[in-house]
């Protein structure tokens, strides 16, 4: 079963690569939950609705070796191998952009950084702005149940996706696909971010190192008007609040509470010299 040739068009034109192999496409959108469906249609079938090996003496014995042949050619294959090798890809194309980007930074920085980038909540996001969900090939019950959907399944798709760029035409068509379809919107979006020190890690690590638990984070109130409001959060251990924050939006503001919280444990002169101190702010950002 082929992806119809509109399909197929329209899909390759929003991920700005068109196919020399389709069949690597097609395999990045065949989800494991599809491949016994596929090959069971692609069987011929009598007027009983049963394939030929299903009944009993219907394969004449001289036609056995061509048919397995055939299907040996013809039988679909899931996407899981893609997602495997895309990941790889998807890997060394950050990082290299990473590193080429961002040369001061240290490799605790740019792990933290591509971490950031390649999420799967990013590579979620990405596989939406493409509309991979409308091409999938799903089993009835994975449809069913929302596949199309899935942040798991979409991202899952996204790294097939990459793989099948890569082994259509190269690294090179690869690196432009990640630019044009996940780095650029990740990089805009995370700007802000990238670079800056984790003060939520940075606790975590220092109450795990005290045996003093998990920090809980909660917003206790949101100020001003929906289009500039300013979120609240209250970072506490055990019931016991540390620390509060405040920020443009609640990944901000929980920063903020978890570097109130650690210059309380630390003291505000140990923070600072700690993070004045380093070596992995990127220059001129």
């Amino acid at each position: 079963m082929r992806m119809v040739e509109s399909d197929l068009a329209e899909l390759e034109a929003a991920l700005g690569h068109h196919f020399r192999q389709p069949e690597w496409l097609e395999r990045a959108l065949t989800h494991s939950s599809s491949v016994p469906e596929l090959n069971a249609a692609r069987l011929p079938q009598d007027d009983s609705g049963k394939a030929p090996e299903e009944i009993p003496g219907s394969v004449p014995e001289n036609r056995t070796e061509q048919m397995n042949g055939d299907r040996a050619d013809k039988a679909h294959e899931d996407n899981e191998k893609l997602e495997f090798l895309g990941d790889a890809v998807l890997g060394l194309l950050v990082s290299e952009y990473l590193v080429a980007a961002f040369p001061a930074w240290s490799e605790g920085l740019l792990s933290k950084s591509r971490a950031r980038l390649v999420n799967a909540a990013s590579l979620y996001a990405a596989a939406r702005r493409l509309q991979l969900g409308r091409y999938l090939r799903l089993g009835r019950g994975e449809e069913k149940t929302g596949g199309r959907e899935k942040p798991a399944v979409l991202a899952d798709a996204y790294e097939a996706v990459l793989a099948a760029i890569y082994l259509d035409a190269g690294l090179e068509a690869a690196r432009g696909f990640l630019w044009r379809s996940l780095l650029e919107e990740a990089v805009g979006e995370e700007a802000h971010r990238l670079g800056q020190p984790d003060h939520k890690s940075g606790l975590q690590e220092l109450l795990q190192g005290r045996g003093l638990g998990t920090a809980d984070y909660r917003v206790v109130s949101e100020i001003g008007p929906d289009h500039r409001k300013t979120f609240v959060v209250a970072v506490s251990v055990a019931g016991q609040v540390l620390a509060s924050g405040a920020g443009a939006n609640k990944k901000e503001a929980e920063q903020a509470a978890a570097r109130q919280a650690l210059e309380r444990l630390l003291g505000a002169k140990e923070l600072g010299k700690e993070e004045h101190g380093r070596s992995d702010s990127p220059r001129g950002n």
